[in-house]
């Protein structure tokens, strides 16, 4: 009962975090969580062309592709919830988080 309580208060945190209303914040779950399965399943697609066997190198390469079609696959989503506004904004303070872009002022 306790995890669902606290379940229920961190999604509440996360909610007044990004600003957003009940139904936004459950279209930007619903975004996150197809994304997040269609960049897999796209992966495992894209690995299926590589002839390797399941190696280090073979979860490296994963990784890599996963790393670069996830931001995609997001986009892509959020266009379809009506969401992109807030992926873009996302993805942008991610990017500035990783030092891969500046940031504007």
């Amino acid at each position: 009962m306790t995890a669902n309580i606290s379940s229920t208060l961190m999604l509440k945190k996360l909610q007044k975090k990004w600003k957003v209303s009940g139904l936004q914040f459950i279209l930007i779950l619903c975004t996150f969580a197809l994304g997040g399965s269609a960049c897999g399943y796209l992966a495992r697609k894209v690995m299926e062309l590589i002839p390797l066997d399941k190696t280090v190198l073979w979860w490296v390469l994963y990784l890599l592709i996963v790393t670069i079609l996830w931001p995609v696959c997001v986009l892509v989503i959020s266009i379809l919830f009506g969401q992109f506004r807030f992926f873009s904004n996302y993805l942008n303070r991610m990017a500035v988080r990783m030092k891969l872009k500046k940031k504007e002022d």
